[in-house]
């Protein structure tokens, strides 16, 4: 990052961006009180103190709690008393990282589009007319819009991903456990993963690094280590057609990507990804997504009128779904998980497009649940198969930002990063 020298200089230039895109957030803090702690931070740090994310401005997603303020989910009567920080908010916080505000999402972390929100649906941060990806809308247009250095996100189908690939961003997206949820509102608690998202991938590394370990009070919190990467990695990309119809321009886009691993020395392995796209519609077409009724459930048939119609219908249909089904459903994912498992076992990594297509919030207002669906095509998987996944930018079509992921087994994620770091 570049040096700070005028604290409230610094924040009121980046304060002066919000009205490009306001509904991009729930809550600022005020003006004056940001400036006064970062400066505050930066005479830390200047006297000596390790504060390796000194100076970055951040961003947090409306479902976990900053700051003791409750977090709302993007449902304003939803908001339970304030308790403590989300441990990922405190930690990045005790490393210099300074707190803007809150940012709208998908109701209840509920969807890949951003506009389902009663604070209203978030737009592209450059084309007005297009989605901004959701869940985690205003965390992804905080960042691209420069008024954040980094920003939190959660990814249960591919909400810290989506957004990230439409608005050139890098979109960090841990193992599970790997980044402590304590403190978040849960969309499907057993699937649910921090994020990060930042235009740097070094800062992004270090907020990750910040927030990773062990947290008595997520008891689904884990620890791991993976092998680095050999010199030469190998990189699965998928068998012909497998892609599926993608928008105008993005097949190119993405044969161009590959094209490009092959020319910095990367073996390309063309695999069968079809295990992998029959476990991403399992997500919602499944018994998974009862865990959303355990999650919100009861807020939602509380007060029907404070929730989205979309959001309110995924997750109130949810509700009848009988306990076999689950376990049937839990038993069809073990059995993929082990041809998954031989899948990467002749990978280091496997190379896919973020998602499918960047639609209208027209074409969203006439398809809500056709059109999210396609978005998590190549998303919906990573969580179910306790996946690693790193999206990152790979150039313009039509003037919009085009993204690819790499995804790979579990505690992968400093060797994503540094496989991406030292290809470019």
């Amino acid at each position: 990052m570049t040096p700070i020298t005028d604290p409230a200089a610094h924040v009121a230039e980046r304060y002066a961006r919000v009205a490009e895109r306001p509904e991009a957030w729930i809550e600022l803090r005020p003006e004056a009180e940001v400036a006064e702690e970062l400066a505050d931070v930066l005479a830390r740090e200047a006297a000596g103190e390790a504060l390796p994310l000194a100076g970055a401005l951040l961003a947090v997603k409306g479902n976990r709690a900053g700051g003791g303020r409750p977090p709302p989910a993007a449902g304003p009567a939803c908001a339970t008393a304030p308790g403590p920080a989300a441990t990922a908010v405190a930690r990045l916080r005790a490393a210099g990282a300074v707190v803007l505000g809150v940012t709208n999402l998908d109701q209840f972390a509920t969807g890949l589009v951003g506009s389902r929100s009663p604070y209203g649906a978030v737009r592209h941060a450059t084309d007005p007319t297009r989605i901004s990806g959701g869940s985690s809308s205003g965390s992804s247009v905080a960042v691209a819009l420069g008024i954040a250095d980094v920003a939190l996100g959660t990814d249960t189908a591919g909400s810290g991903r989506v957004p990230a690939a439409f608005h050139g961003l890098y979109g960090v997206k841990p193992t599970k456990g790997w980044v402590s949820a304590a403190g978040v509102v849960p969309a499907c608690r057993s699937l649910d993963v921090v994020t990060v998202m930042a235009a740097d991938l070094d800062l992004a590394e270090r907020a990750l690094s910040v927030m990773s370990g062990a947290d008595a009070r997520d008891p689904l919190s884990r620890t791991g280590s993976a092998a680095d990467f050999p010199a030469v990695p190998r990189i699965g990309v998928p068998l012909p057609g497998q892609l599926g119809e993608l928008a105008p321009g993005w097949a190119e886009a993405f044969d161009a990507e590959t094209a490009r691993w092959a020319a910095a020395g990367a073996e390309l392995v063309p695999v069968d990804i079809a295990v992998l796209l029959e476990v991403a519609l399992m997500l919602y077409d499944g018994a998974f997504v009862a865990e959303r009724y355990a999650a919100v459930g009861a807020f939602v048939d509380a007060h029907p009128d404070e929730v989205d119609s979309t959001v309110g219908g995924i997750i109130a249909r949810s509700k009848e779904l009988p306990a076999w089904r689950l376990l049937q459903d839990q038993e069809r994912l073990d059995i993929a998980a082990v041809t998954a498992r031989a899948l990467f076992a002749e990978l280091d990594a496997l190379l896919l497009p973020t998602t499918v297509e960047h639609p209208t919030l027209e074409a969203v207002a006439a398809e809500p649940v056709a059109v999210n669906s396609r978005l998590g095509r190549f998303t919906n998987f990573a969580n179910l198969l306790d996946l690693a996944a790193l999206a990152y930018p790979a150039g313009l079509v039509e003037g919009l930002p085009f993204g690819v992921q790499l995804v790979a087994p579990a505690f992968t994620d400093h060797q994503l990063i540094d496989l991406v770091r030292n290809r470019a």
